[in-house]
C-alpha cells in the first residue's frame, strides 16, 4: 500500500466514525425500502460498502476479504455502533414521526439528515424512518439503510461528521415526545385561571443569609452551608437544597430566598466530592464513567443526613439560629445528581445489579452524558444501596439523574410525596429515561411538571455561571425561561406547604391550570399527577 492511500485511509477513518455515528444516531427517528449497497463519499475518496457485508461485520466482528482494505476504518467501535438499536413502540411510529416533525430540533435533523444523504428528500427520509420503526428487532443504522429505496444510497461522510456531533437519539427522542405531552396534558377551559395570592411572588418576611462551614471528621468531608431563613415557622418543613454534578450550592439561590421569605428555613449544601472544584479537578479524563468518586452515590445523601445531625445540635444551642430547623419534617429539593440524592433519601432503593448488567452490556457512545456518568456508581461493592432518611418526608427532583440507578423496582418504594421536573430538551439527562419513566414507578403522592423545550440548566439562578462543560451543549437559560422559574418557585412552595395545617390553601397551586396559566408559546408548561393511557403507550417496550 502507498503511503497515500494510508493517509487516505486515516482521513477516511476519523470521518467514517462520525458517520456511523450519525447514522446510529438517526435512529432516534424512522425509514422504507431496500438498499443492497452504501456509496461513502469522503472529499475525492469513495468506497462503496455491501450493506450485507456491513452485516456479517457487525454480527461476527470479522471482515469478509472484500473489506480487508478497510480494515483500518471498520474498527470495533464501528462494529458497536452497528449494532445499537432504539426501541420504539411500532404502534406509534407515525405519531412518533409526525411529533418529530413538528418539533424544531426534529425538522433541524431531518433537514441535515437529507444533506449528509445527497439526492434524498424529506419524505424519502420520513417513509424510511417509518418502515424501519416497525421493525420488531428495533431501529438501528444497519435496519434504516436496508429500508432506504434504491439499491444504492450514497453518505457525505463530512456533512455526517458535523452531524454526529449536534444530535443524540435520546435527546431526539425526548423532543418528539414532549410534543405530545404539550399535547395530551393540556387542559380546555374557558376561565382563566384565577387564585387569592400568588405563590411565585416574593413573601412579605425579611430574609437573612448566613454561612457556616461543617466538618465530618469520621469522612473526612468539609461541607460548606448556606442557610436562608426569616421569622419563625415552626410548622413549616426544613428544606435542604443539593445541587448537581459540576456545581455548587448557590445553583439555586433564587428559590432558597423566596421559599425564606415565606417563612421557611433552607439548608444549601454543598457536596465536596462532586461540586464545581472537585470535577475540575477530575477533568482530565476522557471516561465520563471516571470523573465522578463512586462513593459520591453514597456520600451524598450521607452529606445530607451529617448536617442534619449538626443542624439538630445547633437548634438547641442558644444564639439567631436557635429553633430555626425542623429536622423532624425535611423536604429535599435537588437538581441533577441532586435529584438522584434526594430521591435516594426519601426511600428510593438503588439496584446497583441491574446498573452493572446496563453499563456492561448497554452502555455505548451514543448514550447521554448522564448514562455515563450512573455508571460511576457500577464498581461498588453492594448489591442493593439504601440510603434512606426517615426525616426526608418528601422531596422535589428537577431533572433528576436517574437512569437505571434505581433499576425497574427501586422508586415503587418511594410511598411519600415526590415532585418531578422534566425538560424535553434536555441532552445531559433526557427526559424519557431520566424523568418520565422513572415518575411511572413512584407510589405516593406524586407531580410531574413538564417544560416542553426546556433544557438541563433552565431552572437554573440567571446569575449562576455557565461553566465550560455546559456550553457543550445548547442550554436555555435567562429571560426566555423566567416563566418556568416561576412555575418553579410557585408549585415548589405549595408542595412543601402540603405538609402544613396550610396543604388545602396551596393545594389549586398543584393543579395542570396554575401550570398552564405560566405557559409561553416559546416554553409550554404542563403539569399533572399521573399520565393519560396515550403516553403511557410511548413508553411501553417494544415486542421481540
Amino acid at each position: 500500500m502507498t503511503n497515500d492511500y494510508w493517509r487516505k485511509a486515516s482521513w477516511a477513518k476519523k470521518l467514517l466514525f462520525p458517520l456511523m455515528l450519525a447514522l446510529e444516531w438517526s435512529v432516534g427517528i424512522p425509514s422504507t425500502l431496500a438498499a443492497e449497497k452504501v456509496t461513502i463519499r469522503l472529499g475525492p475518496f469513495q468506497q462503496s460498502v455491501a450493506i450485507a457485508d456491513l452485516e456479517k461485520f457487525a454480527k461476527t466482528g470479522r471482515l469478509p476479504e472484500n473489506l480487508q482494505v478497510l480494515s483500518p476504518v471498520l474498527t470495533s467501535q464501528v462494529r458497536e455502533l452497528l449494532n445499537l438499536r432504539l426501541e420504539v413502540n411500532p404502534a406509534v411510529a407515525d405519531r412518533f414521526i409526525d411529533n418529530l416533525m413538528r418539533s424544531p430540533g426534529g425538522r433541524q435533523f431531518l433537514s441535515s439528515l437529507g444533506g449528509v444523504m445527497p439526492g434524498s428528500t424529506v419524505e424519502s427520509i420520513k417513509v424510511t424512518l417509518s418502515f424501519a420503526l416497525r421493525q420488531a428487532n428495533g431501529f438501528s443504522a444497519l435496519s434504516f439503510l436496508r429500508a432506504y429505496p434504491g439499491e444504492n444510497i450514497t453518505v457525505d461522510a463530512t456533512k455526517a461528521a458535523s452531524l454526529a456531533l449536534e444530535f443524540n437519539p435520546n435527546n431526539l427522542q425526548s423532543q418528539a415526545f414532549g410534543l405530545l405531552l404539550e399535547q395530551e396534558l393540556s387542559v380546555e377551559s374557558s376561565i382563566p385561571f384565577k387564585a387569592a395570592f400568588d405563590p411565585a411572588a416574593l413573601g412579605h418576611q425579611v430574609v437573612q443569609q448566613q454561612t457556616i462551614v461543617l466538618s465530618d471528621r469520621q469522612r473526612n468531608r468539609i461541607i460548606p452551608v448556606d442557610i436562608y431563613w426569616s421569622q419563625e415557622n415552626a410548622e413549616n418543613p426544613l428544606v435542604v437544597l443539593s445541587h448537581g454534578f459540576g456545581s455548587n450550592r448557590k445553583f439555586l439561590s433564587y428559590l432558597a430566598r423566596h421559599l425564606a421569605s415565606h417563612g421557611i428555613t433552607v439548608v444549601a449544601v454543598e457536596h465536596p466530592g462532586s461540586n464545581v472544584t472537585a470535577v475540575d479537578k477530575a477533568s482530565e479524563t476522557q471516561n465520563l464513567t471516571q470523573l465522578l468518586s463512586t462513593t459520591e452515590f453514597i456520600d451524598r445523601p450521607k452529606d445530607i443526613s451529617f448536617v442534619l445531625d449538626e443542624l439538630a445540635k445547633l437548634n438547641t444551642q442558644v444564639g439567631q439560629l436557635q429553633g430555626k430547623f425542623n429536622t423532624g419534617k425535611v423536604t429535599v429539593i435537588g437538581h441533577s445528581l441532586g435529584g438522584y440524592t434526594a430521591l435516594a433519601l426519601v426511600g428510593g432503593g438503588v439496584d446497583l445489579e441491574e446498573l452493572r448488567q446496563f453499563c456492561k452490556e448497554s452502555l455505548n457512545i451514543g448514550e447521554a452524558p448522564g448514562d455515563w456518568l450512573q455508571c460511576s456508581a457500577a464498581s461498588l461493592r453492594e448489591r442493593k444501596l439504601k440510603v434512606k432518611d426517615e426525616r426526608v418526608k418528601s422531596a422535589i427532583a428537577l431533572n433528576p439523574l436517574v437512569g437505571k440507578l434505581f433499576g425497574k423496582k427501586g422508586l415503587t418504594q418511594i410511598t411519600k410525596p415526590v415532585l418531578v421536573l422534566t425538560g424535553t430538551e434536555d441532552a445531559l439527562t433526557p427526559a424519557l429515561k431520566h424523568q418520565i419513566e422513572p415518575f411511572t414507578q413512584l407510589r405516593g403522592e406524586k407531580y410531574l411538571v413538564t417544560a416542553i423545550g426546556g433544557t438541563h440548566l433552565s431552572i437554573s439562578d440567571p446569575m449562576y455561571p455557565a461553566s465550560a462543560a455546559t456550553t457543550l451543549v445548547k442550554e436555555r437559560r435567562g429571560e426566555e425561561t423566567k416563566s418556568l422559574r416561576q412555575l418553579t418557585k410557585g408549585v415548589s412552595l405549595a408542595f412543601i406547604k402540603q405538609l402544613t395545617p396550610e396543604a388545602k390553601i396551596y393545594k389549586p397551586f398543584l393543579t395542570p391550570a396554575y401550570a398552564q396559566s405560566l405557559s409561553t408559546p416559546q416554553l409550554p408548561l404542563r403539569l399533572t399527577s399521573e399520565l393519560p393511557a396515550s403516553v403511557k403507550r410511548w413508553l411501553e417496550p417494544v415486542k421481540k
